[in-house]
Order: structure tokens, then C-alpha cells, then sequence
């Protein structure tokens, strides 16, 4: 099976399509699913824009996020270092392919609800900053060839800052990195996980693309290998609550069926330049199997503008 190529760690030049993306999430989650967060840069070179996104969630705590649309695109076609009003981050790929730091200093909006995101969130401005350590664990999966993206499974490490609170983190993660593709959050819906569960088997999947087609991408990863089982197969079976936030989801692929418990959400809106909006829900979650293991990470929903007229 083919491996991500080691270069591919850096930025791509873009082509001259409008929503022409650049994409690295950076997910994470202690074992017992107290904390958890994740980040999004997203290049829209030819926006001449950032999307950035950082958050922090647990069970029992505020959101805290950050949600910045207007990210200057830095001066350099290589850096992924980030500097707006009120934020700087900074990406290094320590390693390729087996270690990525990321580190913020920013003030993000506290919130009780996570759905405010969607109207005019009013909430408390905190000091919110990590300095986080990306291991992979068990190897690095190469999407198939649908569109240029890979998926590492992580440890992750170090600390995290919020309010008054300093935070020593350890659990576990996902990183992924993908380019190319124009990325329309306004026409097409999808839903994301990735995690780990008790015994130690990883997974990720992508699918929901197609109400009457199962196609997606998946894999699983046993304890101790590092050869992903694939799938290309996805069956996604979700359950919304108020504001759309879903309450479960059901997702199988090869001999995983998994149900999703959303412990904490972090939503994003996202506005078109033409106006439209799509909702972005993203849950830290707990995790059953079929067969009775459990374990937790994220899953994420992306909600394209309805068309019944229903809203979104």
C-alpha cells in the first residue's frame, strides 16, 4: 500500500480556482473523553484568505473557540505560521510523516451554548493558547486517489492554556493534510470520524457524500500494525437534534460498526461569497462497537443549505 509522500508535508501551489484549498486539522482527546479540541487551517490562496479554527471542549466546560475568516495568507508560499488581530499560531513539521508540533497564543470566545456560533455568539473573551506534540501512532494512511490527502493517527503531548487554567496534556488524536480539491461546503454534505478505541484499534472514515451510495474511505487499524484495513464502503446513519446538532450517529465500514455519542460540540457557519451558509457541526465523542468495545475521538458533519425550504 502506498505511503504519503514526505514532501507532501509542506503547502502546494495552488491553480486559479476560487475555492482552490489547502487543508491541516489537528484533532485531540484524553483517554477518559474529559478534554479535548481540535484545529483547522484552511488556505483559500486565491480568496487571499485563512480560515482558522481552534477550539477547546469537554463534557463539563465551556466552549472556548476561536473562529477567525479573515487570516491574512502568509508572506511566504511555504510558512504556516499565522498572524491576525488577537492571534498567532505557528505549525511545524518537526518530522514528516511521525511529528508535528502546533502552538497559539489568542483570545477565544467562551460560550455555554456551542450553537450561538451559528446567530451572534456574546460570550466571554479568554486567553487561549497550546503548545502540542503530533506522534504518529501505527503509520501513515495515503487516501485513495479520489483527491490528493492522507490521515495520520496520533499520541498527542504537552500543554494547554485557557483563562487562569494551565493544562498538561496526554491522549490521543488525529492530523490530516489534503489540497487541490475545490472545497464547497455549500453543495455537497459529508461526515468525518476518526479516533481510538480501548483495545488500541484505530480508524478513520469519510462518507454520507451520496443519500442512495455508500462510496466512501475508511480504514482500521489493529493494535500493534501498522497495515490499514480499507474500505470503500460507509454507510452513515444520523440522528439531528435542535439547530441541527446531531444527537448520534451510526457509521459501518468493514467489520466496524460504530455509534457515536457527541459529548461536546465545536460548530462552525460558514458564509459563501455569494451569502449562502452551511453548518459545521464538530463532537469530541464516546464510541461503542457492535461487539461492545468503546473508546472516543471526533466526527464532524458538514450541512450544505437546505433546500425544502426548512432551513438549515
Amino acid at each position: 500500500m502506498a505511503t504519503p509522500d514526505p514532501r507532501d508535508e509542506q503547502r502546494h501551489l495552488p491553480d486559479d480556482t476560487e475555492l482552490w484549498n489547502e487543508s491541516y486539522y489537528f484533532d485531540w482527546f484524553a483517554e477518559d473523553l474529559s478534554l479535548g479540541g481540535y484545529v483547522r487551517i484552511g488556505f483559500y490562496p486565491n480568496l487571499g484568505r485563512v480560515w482558522y479554527w481552534a477550539c477547546l471542549v469537554g463534557p463539563d466546560r465551556p466552549l472556548v473557540t476561536v473562529i477567525e475568516h479573515d487570516v491574512p495568507m502568509p508572506r511566504s508560499s511555504t510558512s504556516l505560521e499565522l498572524r491576525h488581530d488577537g492571534v498567532w499560531a505557528d505549525h511545524v513539521v518537526e518530522t514528516p510523516n511521525e511529528h508535528m508540533s502546533i502552538n497559539l497564543e489568542a483570545f477565544g470566545l467562551s460560550l455555554d451554548d456551542p450553537a450561538e456560533v451559528y446567530h451572534e455568539p456574546r460570550g466571554e473573551r479568554v486567553p487561549f493558547g497550546f503548545e502540542l506534540d503530533f506522534f504518529t501512532d501505527g503509520g501513515a494512511y495515503l487516501w485513495p486517489p479520489v483527491t490528493p490527502r492522507y490521515e495520520i493517527p496520533c499520541r498527542v503531548h504537552g500543554e494547554l492554556l485557557v483563562g487562569a487554567e494551565r493544562i498538561e496534556f496526554d491522549g490521543w488524536g488525529q492530523r490530516d493534510h489534503s489540497w487541490g480539491a475545490p472545497r464547497d461546503w455549500w453543495s455537497m454534505q459529508w461526515s468525518w470520524t476518526a479516533g481510538r478505541l480501548d483495545d488500541g484499534t484505530r480508524w478513520h472514515s469519510a462518507g454520507g457524500f451520496f443519500p442512495d451510495n455508500p462510496w466512501g474511505v475508511a480504514y482500521e487499524l489493529t493494535p500493534g500494525s501498522s497495515d490499514f484495513l480499507e474500505s470503500d464502503e460507509v454507510v452513515v446513519d444520523v440522528d439531528e437534534g435542535r439547530e441541527g446538532l446531531p444527537t448520534r450517529t451510526g457509521t459501518r465500514f468493514g467489520g466496524l460498526e460504530l455509534e457515536f455519542e457527541p459529548l461536546a460540540f465545536s460548530p462552525v457557519l460558514l458564509v459563501h461569497p455569494d451569502g449562502r451558509e452551511a453548518r459545521f457541526p464538530r463532537a469530541m465523542s464516546r464510541i461503542t462497537t457492535a461487539d461492545g468495545r468503546t473508546g472516543g475521538g471526533w466526527i464532524e458533519w458538514n450541512q450544505p443549505p437546505r433546500t425544502d425550504g426548512a432551513g438549515s
